[in-house]
């Protein structure tokens, strides 16, 4: 006896069937979708101010609220730039110049100190690197004085030396750390593979394992440049004249003790200092995520 099959169902009804809880998935997400971007406008909201209060005149920087000016003054920057002691560009260049030896050197000496922690078998190489890790509970201002005085003697205060060459000697274990997990994550049959194929261990540091450390290295210079570009108390101590400054200390010119700060100049000259680390920020964001995302404690 023949069995009859069943017919199949319209692809109307197919499509208008949904799993239980769907609806509230979309609501769900739509809430949090919400809620993000509220937070975000809240987070953001100082820097859309300043931004804001960079075009206004200084009688309406705090007695108006509104980001939009009623009175666009667009004066401030050509004021900021030039109301300092030195062209604005000269400390722009100062900062540059000591933000670029910082991440050279954080490059250069913690990749070395972390293959040579990660891939290398050496004497105490544990303690020290558990001594390495301690050295991240140090706050600077516990060296800083030890630290000035060895710089003085060398004839370095006033100079960019004591914020650049500390950086070639691996002075940042927090980066160290960083690559150090990183390595590790590499298979070490691909340093076997390359000593089979007769290179050293310079050879290895170079042609295979740092390459395939473009994310730490990233997040390497990205972390540098800003907590460099951004450093005020160590530049503060070792730069003197006004010519050596850098923009932090230039930004700190604009502010006077008896109440005559030209808040409309610095907020400009703010929005100013912060245009390089967006750029170098945007320039490296997803070796930045894939560094951080791939880097983790084993």
């Amino acid at each position: 006896m023949a069995t009859k099959t069943a017919a199949p169902e319209p692809a109307t009804q197919v499509s208008r069937r949904r799993e239980p809880g769907s609806g509230w998935s979309g609501v769900r997400g739509l809430i949090i979708h919400l809620g993000l971007i509220t937070f975000a406008l809240i987070m953001i909201y100082p820097l859309l101010w300043m931004l804001s209060a960079s075009f206004k005149p200084i009688t309406e920087v705090f007695a108006n609220s509104s980001l939009i000016p009623t009175d666009w003054d667009w004066g401030n920057y050509a004021d900021g730039w030039t109301s300092t002691p030195h062209p604005f560009h000269r400390y722009i260049f100062n900062s540059m110049v000591i933000v670029a030896g910082a991440v050279v050197g954080n490059l250069l000496s913690c990749s070395m100190a972390a293959y040579a922690f990660a891939r290398l078998k050496f004497p105490l190489r544990g303690p020290l690197f558990g001594v390495m890790l301690a050295t991240i509970m140090l706050p600077i201002h516990v060296v800083i004085i030890p630290q000035y005085i060895l710089f003085n003697n060398l004839g370095w205060v006033d100079t960019f030396w004591p914020l650049i060459v500390p950086k070639f000697l691996a002075v940042d274990a927090f980066f160290i750390f960083l690559m150090v997990q990183f390595i590790r994550g590499l298979p070490r049959e691909l340093d076997e593979a390359s000593q089979i194929d007769g290179c050293s261990y310079w050879g290895t540091y170079l042609r295979v394992v740092m390459p395939l450390c473009m994310p730490a290295l990233a997040t390497t210079s990205i972390f540098t440049f800003i907590w460099t570009w951004n450093d005020f108390y160590s530049q503060l101590i070792y730069l003197n004249s006004l010519e050596m400054r850098t923009v932090p200390l230039a930004l700190r010119w604009f502010m006077d003790s008896q109440g005559q700060t030209n808040w409309g100049a610095l907020f400009a000259m703010s929005i100013v200092a912060i245009g390089p680390i967006f750029g170098f920020f945007l320039a490296g964001q997803k070796y930045l995520v894939r560094g951080i995302a791939t880097t983790g404690i084993k």
